[in-house]
């Protein structure tokens, strides 16, 4: 399934609490679930003033439905086209 970052405009993010971050994560966790086994978070970054977060899903659209759902935004979905890190220049 395809991979996606999904760019987050979350105002104050990075100040957010461990109860907030653990509120946030339950909310999507329990969308998640409700849509099956067609879209799976990974892992998402917490910055200054945005959430990046990284998911596998069948489609956009439904990385989309998860945002809605949950009452997150997603201000930008992109699907990741290649992966590379330091053994990508051996």
């Amino acid at each position: 399934m395809p991979k996606y970052v999904i760019e987050r405009d979350i105002p104050g993010a990075g100040k957010l609490s461990q109860q907030e971050l653990r509120a946030i994560s339950q909310k999507s966790c329990g969308v998640l679930s409700k849509l099956g086994p067609q879209i799976q978070w990974l892992q998402s970054y917490v910055t200054g003033d945005k959430i990046y977060c990284v998911y596998i899903a069948a489609n956009e659209e439904l990385v989309r439905e998860h945002a809605e759902q949950g009452g997150f935004p997603a201000n930008r979905v992109s699907e990741v086209v290649s992966v590379i890190d330091p053994t990508t220049a051996e």
